[in-house]
Protein backbone atom coordinates (compact mmCIF):
# COMPACT_ATOMS: atom_id res chain seq x y z
CA UNK A 1 0.00 0.00 0.00
CA UNK A 2 1.47 3.39 -0.95
CA UNK A 3 2.45 5.73 1.84
CA UNK A 4 0.03 8.59 2.51
CA UNK A 5 1.13 11.98 1.23
CA UNK A 6 1.59 14.26 4.27
CA UNK A 7 0.52 17.27 2.19
CA UNK A 8 -2.83 15.83 1.09
CA UNK A 9 -5.96 15.11 3.10
CA UNK A 10 -7.01 11.48 2.80
CA UNK A 11 -9.92 10.34 0.64
CA UNK A 12 -11.77 7.91 2.91
CA UNK A 13 -14.50 5.38 2.31
CA UNK A 14 -17.46 5.48 4.70
CA UNK A 15 -16.04 2.96 7.18
CA UNK A 16 -12.68 4.73 7.31
CA UNK A 17 -14.45 8.08 7.74
CA UNK A 18 -16.36 6.73 10.76
CA UNK A 19 -13.10 5.37 12.23
CA UNK A 20 -11.44 8.75 11.62
CA UNK A 21 -14.34 10.50 13.38
CA UNK A 22 -14.12 8.05 16.27
CA UNK A 23 -10.38 8.73 16.68
CA UNK A 24 -10.98 12.48 16.69
CA UNK A 25 -13.75 12.17 19.28
CA UNK A 26 -11.56 9.91 21.46
CA UNK A 27 -8.96 12.68 21.42
CA UNK A 28 -11.59 15.20 22.57
CA UNK A 29 -11.77 16.95 19.19
CA UNK A 30 -14.77 18.71 17.65
CA UNK A 31 -15.68 17.19 14.28
CA UNK A 32 -17.04 19.51 11.58
CA UNK A 33 -18.69 18.29 8.39
CA UNK A 34 -19.72 20.06 5.23
CA UNK A 35 -20.57 18.83 1.79
CA UNK A 36 -20.83 19.93 -1.79
CA UNK A 37 -20.02 19.33 -5.43
CA UNK A 38 -16.95 21.61 -5.46
CA UNK A 39 -16.89 21.56 -9.25
CA UNK A 40 -14.46 24.16 -10.66
CA UNK A 41 -13.03 25.22 -7.30
CA UNK A 42 -12.93 29.00 -6.78
CA UNK A 43 -12.37 31.54 -4.02
CA UNK A 44 -15.96 31.28 -2.81
CA UNK A 45 -15.32 27.60 -2.11
CA UNK A 46 -11.98 28.16 -0.39
CA UNK A 47 -13.39 30.92 1.83
CA UNK A 48 -16.34 28.70 2.73
CA UNK A 49 -14.12 25.73 3.57
CA UNK A 50 -11.77 27.84 5.69
CA UNK A 51 -14.76 29.24 7.60
CA UNK A 52 -16.14 25.72 8.08
CA UNK A 53 -12.80 24.42 9.37
CA UNK A 54 -12.66 27.26 11.92
CA UNK A 55 -15.83 25.87 13.55
CA UNK A 56 -13.96 22.96 15.14
CA UNK A 57 -10.82 20.86 15.24
CA UNK A 58 -11.14 18.86 12.02
CA UNK A 59 -13.15 19.25 8.82
CA UNK A 60 -14.52 16.25 6.94
CA UNK A 61 -15.84 17.16 3.49
CA UNK A 62 -18.57 15.07 1.92
CA UNK A 63 -17.99 15.24 -1.82
CA UNK A 64 -20.86 14.51 -4.21
CA UNK A 65 -20.06 11.74 -6.67
CA UNK A 66 -20.43 12.43 -10.39
CA UNK A 67 -23.92 10.88 -10.64
CA UNK A 68 -25.03 12.93 -7.65
CA UNK A 69 -23.71 16.13 -9.24
CA UNK A 70 -25.67 15.34 -12.41
CA UNK A 71 -28.85 14.88 -10.32
CA UNK A 72 -28.33 18.28 -8.72
CA UNK A 73 -26.75 20.36 -11.50
CA UNK A 74 -27.82 18.74 -14.77
CA UNK A 75 -26.29 16.49 -17.39
CA UNK A 76 -23.52 18.93 -18.37
CA UNK A 77 -21.94 18.67 -14.93
CA UNK A 78 -19.63 17.96 -13.31
CA UNK A 79 -16.98 19.67 -15.39
CA UNK A 80 -14.30 17.98 -13.28
CA UNK A 81 -14.70 14.26 -12.47
CA UNK A 82 -14.79 13.07 -8.86
CA UNK A 83 -11.11 12.10 -8.65
CA UNK A 84 -10.00 15.53 -9.84
CA UNK A 85 -12.34 17.37 -7.49
CA UNK A 86 -11.20 15.20 -4.57
CA UNK A 87 -7.56 15.80 -5.47
CA UNK A 88 -7.95 19.57 -5.43
CA UNK A 89 -9.86 19.52 -2.14
CA UNK A 90 -7.21 17.26 -0.62
CA UNK A 91 -4.57 19.92 -1.23
CA UNK A 92 -6.41 22.57 0.78
CA UNK A 93 -5.08 23.28 4.26
CA UNK A 94 -8.61 23.64 5.64
CA UNK A 95 -9.66 20.11 4.61
CA UNK A 96 -8.70 17.28 6.96
CA UNK A 97 -10.46 14.38 5.19
CA UNK A 98 -12.80 13.75 2.26
CA UNK A 99 -15.51 11.12 1.87
CA UNK A 100 -17.54 10.65 -1.29
CA UNK A 101 -21.27 10.03 -1.50
CA UNK A 102 -23.62 9.31 -4.38
CA UNK A 103 -26.97 10.28 -2.89
CA UNK A 104 -28.66 13.58 -3.69
CA UNK A 105 -28.29 14.76 -0.07
CA UNK A 106 -25.74 13.90 2.63
CA UNK A 107 -28.40 12.58 5.04
CA UNK A 108 -27.18 8.95 4.98
CA UNK A 109 -23.56 10.01 5.40
CA UNK A 110 -24.48 12.34 8.26
CA UNK A 111 -26.30 9.48 9.99
CA UNK A 112 -23.03 7.52 9.93
CA UNK A 113 -20.63 10.34 10.79
CA UNK A 114 -22.74 12.18 13.39
CA UNK A 115 -20.58 15.34 13.31
CA UNK A 116 -20.60 17.84 16.15
CA UNK A 117 -21.09 20.66 13.65
CA UNK A 118 -22.62 20.60 10.17
CA UNK A 119 -21.84 23.68 8.06
CA UNK A 120 -24.02 24.92 5.23
CA UNK A 121 -24.05 28.19 3.30
CA UNK A 122 -26.26 31.01 4.59
CA UNK A 123 -28.02 30.86 1.22
CA UNK A 124 -30.01 28.05 2.90
CA UNK A 125 -32.40 28.17 5.85
CA UNK A 126 -31.79 25.61 8.59
CA UNK A 127 -35.49 24.70 8.78
CA UNK A 128 -35.49 23.81 5.07
CA UNK A 129 -32.45 21.52 5.13
CA UNK A 130 -33.24 17.82 4.57
CA UNK A 131 -30.38 16.95 6.92
CA UNK A 132 -31.64 19.07 9.86
CA UNK A 133 -33.36 16.22 11.68
CA UNK A 134 -30.50 13.73 11.42
CA UNK A 135 -27.87 16.25 12.57
CA UNK A 136 -29.86 17.51 15.53
CA UNK A 137 -31.18 14.08 16.58
CA UNK A 138 -27.57 12.90 16.87
CA UNK A 139 -26.59 15.83 19.11
CA UNK A 140 -25.01 17.98 16.42
CA UNK A 141 -25.73 21.54 15.44
CA UNK A 142 -26.01 23.28 12.10
CA UNK A 143 -24.22 26.57 11.48
CA UNK A 144 -24.56 28.77 8.42
CA UNK A 145 -21.42 30.13 6.78
CA UNK A 146 -21.51 33.60 5.23
CA UNK A 147 -22.58 33.39 1.60
CA UNK A 148 -20.44 35.37 -0.83
CA UNK A 149 -22.79 36.66 -3.52
CA UNK A 150 -21.47 36.30 -7.05
CA UNK A 151 -19.02 33.58 -5.95
CA UNK A 152 -20.55 30.40 -7.31
CA UNK A 153 -19.56 27.92 -9.99
CA UNK A 154 -22.72 28.90 -11.88
CA UNK A 155 -21.62 32.56 -11.84
CA UNK A 156 -18.08 31.63 -12.90
CA UNK A 157 -19.32 29.45 -15.79
CA UNK A 158 -21.64 32.26 -16.95
CA UNK A 159 -18.70 34.69 -16.94
CA UNK A 160 -16.52 32.29 -18.93
CA UNK A 161 -19.27 31.65 -21.47
CA UNK A 162 -20.01 35.36 -21.88
CA UNK A 163 -16.36 36.01 -22.79
CA UNK A 164 -16.04 33.08 -25.17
Amino acid sequence: MPEADPFLAPLLDRDAAVAYRDALRAAGKTVVFTNGCFDVLHDGHTSYLAWARAQGDALIVGLNGDASVRMLKGTQRPFVPFAGRAGVLAALRSVDAIVGFDEKTPVTLLELLRPDVHVKSAQYRVDELPEKYVVESNGGRIVLAPHLHGKSTTDLVATIRSRG
